[in-house]
């Protein structure tokens, strides 16, 4: 069996067995799909296999699975009778159905030449005047890993819609740090003196139970710093999605900058994605212009990294580095942010390009600075992205 007739047939079955009453989940198709394709069967009792496992849950259902697959292959044995299924449908010669050794398989209704798989035809899932392609594989994924693995740059204003959902899944936790306020503790590295002195006074004793204490453990500030200048403008929309979910979910800080610095944490939260692109673009008017990285990060580092919000945070840079100024100002910059942050991660799309180079100016200089260096491109890229969030420091 081709790796094509593998994939329509799984699309042909799998809408057979939602249509009998199987839940059959996308998943499961997935993995049907794979094994077809890494195990071609070479015989029909392989493929009844291959397929019974990726799709059956449960012993309930082995008897809709039975039926439906015979019907759909040839339907005549199936190949749980000769190994003693007691949910396995009679044999024909039961059924008072004639079945010679030498009779020719049952055609799908409809199939055209010889040469074409009939599994396409029966289940009707593709309308290519050119055939069938290996893109039929695709059609066994769910829509939503669909979308996570496309490039936002791709995207189209329903699939920007629908991306919203799946950022919110992402789970942007920077590392924790120890705070100055303490708290009483089993057992600590501080000793509390008062307490302990305390706990003797209530006694009439001498201190015999000591009492500890250790500094608490709060999360760190996140910060995100996007560029929406021109060069950036296929991903600018996406990106906007992710500031948004990440100060809703994250309690993170939101910055946009393009020729200046632009603050939108208080813009972005609590708003619908349509209302909060409008209230960001009015509120940055040099939205899709030129790009001045040096200058932006030297007024966050001036009017709020030193003043304590960029002081032991976790900084996300999104950009593709290109800088209409100078350089050696974009690695200026860097370093004063780098004394500040605890963590610097840099989010360029075009890094997924396997022929990408850090040769733009800025991207250049700013990469001696830069503690991790991701793609971001997608949903997919954008979970290692938290990932490095999560991790901190190396």
């Amino acid at each position: 069996m081709s790796p094509v007739d593998g994939a329509t047939m799984v699309v042909t079955l799998s809408r057979a067995l939602r249509a009998a009453g199987l839940p059959v989940a996308p998943d499961r198709s997935v993995v049907a799909a794979r094994a077809l394709l890494i195990l071609p069967p070479r015989n029909r009792d392989e493929l009844y296999w291959a397929t019974r496992l990726s799709f059956v849950a449960s012993h309930e259902q082995v008897a809709t699975f039975n039926r439906v697959f015979a019907e759909l292959v040839d339907g005549r044995v199936d190949p749980a009778d000769s190994r003693g299924d007691s949910n396995a449908p009679p044999p024909a010669s039961q059924r008072g159905e004639r079945r010679t050794d030498d009779s020719p398989r049952r055609e799908v209704e409809g199939a055209g030449s010889s040469d074409r798989s009939p599994w396409a035809t029966a289940a009707d899932v593709i309308d290519q005047p050119g055939g069938i392609s290996r893109e039929t594989v695709i059609a066994a994924a769910s829509a939503d890993e669909r979308l996570a693995r496309k490039s936002f740059d791709a995207l189209d204003d329903g699939e920007l819609a629908d991306l919203r959902h799946l950022m919110a899944r992402l789970s942007l936790i920077p590392p924790p740090r120890r705070s100055r306020r303490v708290r009483r503790a089993h057992h600590g590295h501080q000793l509390d003196v008062r307490a302990t002195l305390r706990r003797s006074v209530r006694a009439g004793d001498y201190p015999t139970r000591l009492a500890w204490r250790k500094r608490r453990l709060r999360p760190r500030q996140l910060v995100l710093i996007c560029d929406v200048s021109g060069s950036m403008e296929p991903y600018a929309r996406a990106y906007l999605q992710f500031l948004q979910c990440a100060v809703g979910g994250a309690s993170a800080e939101a910055f946009v900058f393009a020729t200046r610095l632009t603050r939108l944490t208080r813009v972005l939260r609590r708003a619908s994605p349509a209302v909060a692109l409008q209230r960001a673009a009015g509120a940055a008017p040099d939205w899709s212009s030129g790009t001045r990285i040096g200058a932006a990060l030297h007024t966050f580092v001036r009017s709020y990294g030193s003043r304590g919000m960029a002081r032991d945070a976790v900084v996300v840079i999104v950009s593709d580095g290109w800088e209409v100024g100078d350089p050696a100002t974009v690695a200026s910059a860097m370093a004063a942010l780098k004394r500040l942050a605890y963590q610097v991660v840099w989010v360029n799309p075009h890094k997924a390009n396997p022929h990408f180079a850090p040769l733009a100016g800025g991207m250049a200089a700013a990469l001696p600075y830069v503690d991790s260096f991701r793609s971001g491109h997608s949903i997919e890229a954008l979970q290692e992205v938290a990932e490095a969030i999560a991790a901190g420091r190396q």
